[in-house]
């Protein structure tokens, strides 16, 4: 009987002990798996990651140009008021010579 008994409960450890390992092995794979998909995710974050940063160092350059172009364009602006107030007074004191054109 104590025989019996003690080979049920070895048979009952050692069943226990397979049953661990198995669980242990499964566990180990799953791991791996997890571990490489997770890898796999933040080396294709970081692609983004540096894909934004050279959008956004694009962008401030382009923002840069930009202000460089709109400063241009206020000079220009500025230069043709000048004309077009120098045209409109010139054409003012030539007004009378109109009368003598023929049109």
């Amino acid at each position: 009987m104590v025989l019996l008994s003690f080979l049920v409960g070895l048979a009952v450890a050692v069943a226990g002990l397979v049953l661990g390992v198995v669980r242990a092995v499964g566990l180990w794979r799953q791991a791996k798996r997890t571990g490489r998909a997770l890898m796999s995710e933040l080396s294709e974050l970081e692609a983004r990651s540096a894909r934004t940063e050279r959008l956004l160092a694009e962008g401030d350059e382009a923002s840069r140009e930009l202000g460089a172009a709109l400063e241009r364009l206020r000079i220009s602006r500025a230069r043709l008021q000048v004309l077009r107030g120098a045209f409109t007074r010139g054409s003012a004191r030539t007004r009378w010579l109109r009368a003598f054109l023929p049109v």
